[in-house]
């Protein structure tokens, strides 16, 4: 019979032992009886067993040993990792007064945007958001974008675990897990597998966390990365970002404020009154994540490199460049796709913004050279997504799409303008951007080839009616007395 004391798990359902048991086990409850391990423990911060510091560290292991056994992605670990992330920066609630503030700067967009644009402003209204409830609002979306990457990523650390044990013999294999003679080592490493997946779970939880914590301190409106992050569209204002970015602009705050506020609120008209656009976009990103290829050999390299006992040291090893730096031709398709729509839609917002601002707004040009010159230093969001699903998400051809925009409009119209978006086949295309001009010209042709009417025009309708009427009259009073005619003797004949 074997030695080792039985653990038990921690409670009803749960796969995990019991920390403390664990500690106890190894230890007999005597630390002093195993000085290695006391050494160890204590460079840990776990140098005595005080039952409130193991339940702060039975809960963190409980919470990283709590994900998905498939190497999914953590969603509550990373909405915790991203709320750590944001408080650490600092950040506070945004107070009533602030929010009412929030509410009229929006209310005076929506009445500048009214006055350039037919689409509709969202039944949602408007949101002053703290960082972590923009964190709290916006992970179910992230959760969908990065979900098909931490799959990826789990099933090759998983593989590559296996391999790098499947190379080792018995001998060799009980040596590098620590294990005591007599123990099945083969045995212990098929139990493993769920656990190993939960800490790729855990680790790709808490790197999007990190990311998405670190994007909630710099945006400044809700759907600032372009994409349709927030339900229900409201207009998003984070008014802790929006007085650190108006910080050495030279321009007065509330001006700044008018102006974001104007961006965020015409943006999310657009979602919402385009109804296909929201998932076309999301629709291009997970395509380009699921066929995303993992770089194996990398993670190998970082796993033989890093200790496989410490999460901390696994996660930073496995940071960085996961993916293989050829994408497939899937993948070269699906980023057309996404930049090319955000260049559409970051140029629509420009345009649009451009028309509302400038006639209320001092420093209009200014503030969108501001966002400009944001945007092209490469932003917080192609940071985001360049470290979760290896995507830069930049809309590379705005200046393209805003000529566009503003050669339909001075052509055709306002309407005409933002009637290109009724559905994805009237849309431009990445050709479009090429050539603006012939664009414009197949959206305005129909209209071309029909001359203008006047009131000759329909004075000619009318005449040409009442002539058909005419005609029709004299052809149904023709055959009712051809009728009369031929009734009287049809079927008699002559007597001879």
């Amino acid at each position: 019979m074997s030695d080792t004391p039985h653990l038990q798990p921690s409670g009803p359902g749960d796969d995990e032992p019991d920390l403390s048991e664990i500690l106890r086990a190894l230890t007999g409850g005597d630390l002093s009886a195993n000085p290695e391990l006391a050494d160890a423990l204590k460079q840990m911060g776990v140098d005595n067993l005080d039952p409130a510091m193991l339940q702060m560290v039975q809960a963190q292991v409980q919470a990283m040993m709590s994900g998905p056994s498939d190497g999914s992605f953590n969603v509550a670990l990373a909405t915790d990792a991203a709320r750590k992330t944001v408080s650490a920066a600092g950040d506070s609630t945004v107070g009533s007064s602030t929010a009412r503030d929030v509410e009229q700067v929006v209310q005076v967009a929506n009445l500048w945007l009214d006055e350039v644009t037919d689409l509709q402003a969202p039944a949602a209204g408007a949101r002053a958001w703290s960082r972590a409830e923009w964190v709290e609002q916006t992970m179910p979306v992230w959760r969908t974008l990065v979900e098909p990457v931490a799959v990826g990523v789990g099933t090759a650390i998983r593989e590559a675990m296996k391999q790098q044990l499947g190379q080792l013999g018995d001998a060799d294999l009980s040596a590098e897990l620590g294990l005591p003679p007599g123990v099945d080592a083969s045995a212990l490493v098929g139990q493993m597998e769920p656990m190993v997946a939960r800490m790729s779970s855990a680790m790709f939880g808490m790197q999007v966390g990190q990311a998405v914590g670190a994007l909630a301190g710099e945006l400044v409106t809700g759907t600032e990365v372009g994409l349709p992050l927030v339900e229900g569209n409201p207009v998003v204002v984070l008014p802790a970002n929006v007085a650190a970015f108006a910080e050495g602009l030279g321009i007065e705050a509330g001006e700044v404020h008018l102006y974001l506020a104007v961006r965020e609120a015409a943006r999310a008209r657009l979602f919402d009154e385009v109804a296909w656009l929201a998932p076309a976009l999301l629709a291009a990103v997970q395509s380009y994540a699921g066929d995303i290829s993992i770089d194996t050999e990398r993670i190998e390299e970082a796993l033989r490199e890093a200790d496989t006992s410490d999460p901390a040291a696994m996660q930073s090893a496995l940071q960085g460049s996961l993916f293989t730096p050829e994408p497939s031709e899937a993948q070269q398709r699906a980023v057309q796709r996404i930049e090319t729509t955000l260049a559409l839609v970051e140029g629509w917002v420009d345009v649009v913004t451009e028309r509302a601002t400038s006639p209320h707004l001092p420093h209009a040009a200014a503030l969108s050279e501001a966002v400009r010159r944001r945007r092209a230093a490469g932003g917080p969001a192609e940071r985001v997504f360049s470290s979760l699903v290896g995507l830069e998400l930049r809309p590379r051809r705005l200046r393209d799409a805003a000529n566009l925009w503003s050669a339909l409009e001075e052509a055709a119209g306002a309407q005409e303008r933002d009637r290109a978006w009724e559905h994805p086949d009237f849309a431009p295309s990445g050709e479009d951007l090429d050539d603006p001009l012939a664009y414009v010209a197949r959206r305005t042709a129909i209209d071309a080839d029909e001359p203008a009417r006047d009131e000759m025009d329909d004075a000619l309708d009318q005449l040409l009616a009442q002539g058909r009427a005419e005609m029709d009259a004299d052809g149904a009073a023709s055959a009712d007395d051809d009728n009369e005619d031929g009734g009287s003797g049809a079927g008699e004949r002559k007597p001879e």
